[in-house]
């Protein structure tokens, strides 16, 4: 079986085949910890799905808000112009609880809490918890990933 693995405590992310480690890249979790409640800005533990992909054949830094691409493409430029953005780009892989009560449905569901692993500004350190609630990749990393991955596959996210 493939599934996607999140170490909160390491911050990386493994796709996994069976025990064995395909590929694994450093991310960036949330600055709040681990946590499931709507409105915490904690990453979300337990089991998961991937619910959708989006932004497939999107240029390297895409800029995406609410899903969609804006048709710009991030820059220092960009970034100064609007500051208070959470930048989401290049692709998103938006994921479903698979725990009732724990993540999925009430006020600790996954998807209405729109947690995504995604790609974020080079900029931005990895290796250390400082996002909103969503997993942060490199954006060249996110790419590699989102062509391993499929809807539906679970994804299982540790503290």
């Amino acid at each position: 079986m493939v599934f996607l693995r999140v170490d909160l405590g390491k911050q990386v992310i493994e796709l996994h085949r069976d025990q064995a480690v395909l590929h694994n890249y450093p991310v960036s979790t949330a600055l709040n910890g681990a946590g499931e409640l709507s409105g915490s800005g904690c990453t979300p533990r337990g089991k998961h799905r991937v619910k959708i992909k989006v932004g497939a054949g999107e240029p390297e830094n895409a800029v995406f808000v609410g899903r969609r691409t804006t048709g710009e493409i991030y820059s220092d430029e960009l970034a100064a112009q609007y500051p208070e953005r959470d930048w989401i780009l290049t692709r998103i892989i938006w994921l479903t609880g698979s725990e009732s009560g724990r993540n999925l449905g009430g006020n600790v569901d996954t998807l209405r809490r729109y947690i995504y692993i995604h790609g974020c500004p080079d900029t931005e350190p990895m290796g250390i918890p400082r996002s909103h609630g969503c997993i942060r990749m490199r954006n060249r990393d996110i790419m590699a990933l989102f062509d391993m991955v499929e809807n539906g596959m679970p994804v299982e996210i540790l503290e």
